[in-house]
């Protein structure tokens, strides 16, 4: 039987303490039952961005690419997201 291929955190940048206990839950998950058990334990974490947080800390690169496929198939642009951004900072935007 070929040894599991070890999980790691690629991308440790802003992860917050509540990021890190979900990532520990995660890992152990996997560790126990392999990637269904991962991404079941993914699955019961609650919110969506706290998902997605968690798997992009193991998976930067993949989560970045589905979020761009998606963003693509909604019909938002770069350009778009980066208006909401601004939108978001200014002080109008700030109520």
């Amino acid at each position: 039987m070929a040894a599991k291929p070890k999980l790691e955190v690629i991308d440790a940048s802003g992860l917050t303490d509540t990021d890190w206990a979900g990532i520990n839950k995660v890992a152990r998950a996997y560790e126990v039952g392999g990637l269904d058990a991962f991404w079941n334990e993914l699955k019961n974490l609650g919110e969506l961005v706290f998902q997605i947080r968690v798997a992009a800390a193991f998976f930067p690169g993949e989560i970045r690419e589905a979020m761009k496929d998606e963003m693509a198939a909604q019909g938002i642009t770069g350009e778009d997201l980066q208006e909401l951004l601004r939108k978001a900072e200014s002080p109008a935007g700030i109520q």
